[in-house]
């Protein structure tokens, strides 16, 4: 038998190319479930992967993806059955392992999570890792005792994957949005997921050398990092909490004291979902089916195939690419 997939390949030069191949199914790697995978998504880590930087695939020639959904066709595990609905973001599949770029896939029973009944596989995938890493930054502040009742959210790298879930996840839960972005053309996109404020990026990327500024925030998700993500710090209100869940300005913070943590006693929450114990995933994607609006999720998607990935990688990487990217791995 054989499967299509996008093949990463280097040549004796360095040079890294990709291209959708025709693969016999002795090519995938050892594992415990075998699935047909019917949908992946695109993140930033796959445009790294696609375009062999950031040092994340140490082995070529690779089939990225570092999410997917579809239907087991064989299982050596008995937790999962010919026919059961799967998921799976995280574990460095995609990365180090091969992924879910092709219409078949082998891999460790525990890597993968049953798909809640309420989703389909094409919705899992519109929410992929960015949503699942959404809804824990949500879980993470909720636990940290944010309520909206305490005032104001904010959400950087708001037109993004992780952004735009998590702006439909806190405004479906009631909380006032306030989110941020470089793209003014992206506003009315904003305030139909549910942001009640948009922030124009400029007002918070500048760095600052006061240890505070004005309180405003009860709480952010900051996809950012940077110098943006010390100004929104320096903002927050006292007992205020900040999720990080990206490095899109850099991973320094040079502009920052702890000033914030002494005298606000402001908490920073690191999100990880790549790692992330199985239980806890189950319980995140539960909330999702639960608490994220699926008409919301819908105006996010741009559905596109295999062979659209190599010019996509690209505009990830440069910040081209709005909301959720859905890849039919069949079409």
């Amino acid at each position: 038998m054989t499967f299509q997939a996008l093949l990463v390949e280097k040549g004796a030069d360095g040079a890294v190319s990709a291209s959708v191949q025709e693969l016999d199914d002795s090519r995938l790697p050892d594992g415990d479930v075998t699935v047909a995978v019917e949908y992946s998504t695109l993140n930033y880590k796959d445009g790294l992967c696609i375009n062999g930087k950031g040092g994340l695939v140490r082995a070529f020639p690779h089939v990225p993806g570092v999410d997917f959904a579809g239907t087991v066709e064989a299982s050596d595990d008995p937790r999962y059955r010919p026919g059961d609905r799967v998921v799976l973001t995280g574990w460095r599949v995609g990365e180090v392992w091969w992924g879910g770029y092709a219409t078949r896939a082998k891999v460790k029973a525990d890597w993968l999570v049953p798909l809640p009944e309420e989703l389909s596989t094409r919705q899992a995938m519109a929410i992929g890792t960015a949503g699942l890493t959404s809804m824990m930054s949500v879980i993470a502040l909720e636990e940290a005792g944010l309520s909206p009742l305490k005032g104001e959210v904010l959400v950087t790298g708001a037109a993004g994957g992780v952004g735009s879930v998590a702006v439909a996840l806190l405004a479906r839960l009631g909380y006032s949005v306030a989110a941020v972005t470089g793209r003014p053309e992206a506003a009315g996109y904003l305030k139909e997921l549910g942001a009640e404020t948009i922030v124009d990026r400029g007002e918070l990327s500048e760095a600052s050398s006061k240890p505070l500024e004005s309180e405003r925030w009860a709480g952010a998700v900051d996809a950012v990092g940077g110098d943006m993500l010390a100004r929104v710090l320096k903002q927050m209100k006292y007992d205020g909490a900040v999720a990080a869940v990206g490095l899109a300005a850099g991973a320094a913070v040079p502009s920052f004291t702890v000033i914030p943590f002494l005298l606000r006693g402001v908490s920073l929450l690191g999100i990880d979902s790549v790692m992330r114990p199985y239980d806890q995933r189950v319980d995140a994607w539960n909330r999702i089916a639960a608490d994220l609006p699926m008409d919301k999720l819908e105006a996010m998607v741009v559905e596109h195939r295999l062979s659209d990935l190599p010019e996509l990688a690209g505009r990830i990487l440069e910040g081209k690419v709005k909301g959720r990217v859905v890849i039919d791995v069949n079409a």
